[in-house]
């Protein structure tokens, strides 16, 4: 016979494991699933007011989480404003300290290997993953557990293309077919109505298709494969998901470009024909981004662009469905935080541009939302903030003490109302030395050193930043305080570009 006393012991053995077994769930560290996007500018999400294009999924996440709807890129030192935005993300660096960080990377530097996102993840239990578009320089697989398909800045058959930078030299700009066999494939176009030189469903051209399966399926396909994986670990994990989609060429099947006939694509408020100060600022004829469309710019062009801009976007939209729905099947979904951003933003037509080598909001802009345990829903937070806010945040999500290095700021606070403003004292923005920009208490201020100008914009009253201020006698204090701060902001980030001699 087992005695009371024996029975109370057992009892309370048993009691004190699962106590503890409850202890250790509840400090269990929530997986991490980053879904980076490519050329995503704000402007193109239904949730956040662009009712033409479809985006079901990314609103559902929205709802399910918390919006932070002024979220910017700093910048880039090169027309790749990607490679710039994703060192950032990676190195947990402003923009001119992760250029030079680059360097240690390129040399295989064992400690600026360490310092990075993944490999702090890894440091703190995390097992890791990487799949899509890298394009910064250190080799994925140097710091994730696992990778796969791993992709370049973009298809390297339209980038590398001889006949793109001939075809600029030459001047072949202008809305005429009389030499439109000269042009690169999929640029300075469409030239006219009858223009058939490019199919965004063409699979033949290469591109997304290359490889027999689009893109974006492709990374679907992976992050299924590794969540298999994933659903079987005692330890959480980080997935770095990053679609090469909406950058161009701009791909997708039938379908999706059929959801978006051309007649009911409208033209943006602040479109225009050229921007003035293109060759000042670097984004004449002989960049890349800008050499998509003709010049000047035509209604058809931005129109055509648009529909393809938005097809992908819905085609992505779908992967990224599907993958949060394998998340909820594996019994993952609960203990999972979700973050989606952007590289940085585009313009396609607004002002006069297609890239995102400028600083109006349309191309540094871009949403950002997270999503999971402990995230309250259907919020948005206004306030300003950087996107690669987003590696502190995981840090802190991840109980992980901050690093020196590391510059950006967990958006926790903000998020779970411990803090009722960014820590921020104005977004800074930097394009080569040619643009520099800041944007504080509703105002934006723009300086372009080569032409000698300065442009001021009331974003309150003026949210598509046409009407510059700068000239006008009544502004001329905020013109003078903000071009001070800026250059506050230059020193404070090592801003290599003297604006201290610049005046107004």
């Amino acid at each position: 016979m087992i005695s009371n006393t024996f029975r109370i012991l057992i009892f309370c053995f048993f009691t004190l494991i699962f106590s503890f077994k409850s202890d250790e769930e509840k400090e269990k560290k929530p997986n991490i699933l980053f879904l980076f996007t490519d050329d995503f500018t704000y402007r193109a999400v239904h949730a956040l007011g662009n009712k033409q294009v479809k985006t079901p999924n990314i609103d559902q996440l929205m709802a399910d989480g918390t919006t932070l709807t002024h979220a910017y890129n700093m910048g880039s030192w090169s027309g790749a404003v990607c490679t710039a935005s994703r060192s950032m993300m990676i190195s947990g660096m402003s923009v001119w300290r992760a250029n030079k960080n680059r360097v240690n990377w390129q040399k295989n530097d064992s400690l600026a290997r360490t310092n990075t996102w993944p490999k702090l993840m890894e440091q703190a239990g995390y097992e890791t993953y990487m799949s899509g578009k890298w394009h910064v320089d250190i080799s994925a697989e140097s710091v994730f557990n696992h990778t796969a398909h791993i992709r370049g800045g973009m298809p390297g058959d339209f980038y590398d293309n001889k006949k793109v930078m001939l075809a600029l030299k030459s001047g072949l700009s202008n809305s005429t077919e009389t030499n439109a066999d000269e042009r690169p494939i999929g640029y300075l176009r469409p030239l006219s109505a009858n223009d058939r030189s490019w199919s965004p469903t063409d699979t033949s051209k290469g591109g997304f298709w290359k490889g027999g399966k689009h893109w974006s399926e492709v990374l679907k396909d992976d992050a299924i494969g590794f969540l298999d994986h994933a659903a079987k670990l005692e330890n959480p994990f980080f997935m770095y998901l990053a679609f090469n989609a909406a950058h161009d060429p701009r791909q997708s099947p039938q379908k999706f470009v059929d959801m978006y006939p051309l007649e009911e694509i409208e033209i943006p408020e602040n479109f225009m024909p050229d921007y003035p100060l293109h060759d000042e600022i670097g984004l004449g004829p002989g960049l890349r981004d800008e050499a998509l469309a003709p010049f000047p710019r035509t209604e058809l062009a931005i129109k055509t662009h648009l529909q393809e801009y938005y097809a992908i976007i819905s085609h992505m939209d779908e992967q990224i469905g599907l993958i949060i729905k394998d998340l909820k099947d594996k019994g993952l979904r609960e203990n999972t935080l979700i973050f989606l951003t952007s590289d940085h933003g585009l313009a396609i037509g607004r002002h006069g541009l297609m890239g995102k080598q400028n600083m109006y909001d349309h191309s540094m802009r871009v949403p950002l939302l997270i999503a999971g345990p402990g995230i309250p829903k259907g919020k948005k937070v206004d306030e300003d903030v950087f996107l690669q806010d987003i590696m502190a945040t995981a840090l802190d999500v991840a109980k992980i003490k901050k690093p020196e290095f590391v510059e950006f700021n967990s958006l926790l606070p903000l998020v779970q109302n411990k803090e009722p403003k960014s820590e921020l004292n104005g977004v800074y923005g930097a394009y080569l030395e040619l643009q520099r920009m800041i944007r504080k208490d509703g105002f934006k201020l723009i300086v372009y050193p080569k032409a000698n100008k300065i442009l001021l914009f009331d974003l309150i009253k003026d949210p598509e930043e046409v009407n510059n201020l700068a000239e006008k006698v009544a502004y001329s204090f905020k013109v003078k305080s903000l071009l001070e701060e800026l250059k506050q902001l230059q020193k404070e980030y090592e801003d290599p570009l003297d604006l201290t001699a610049f005046s107004f």
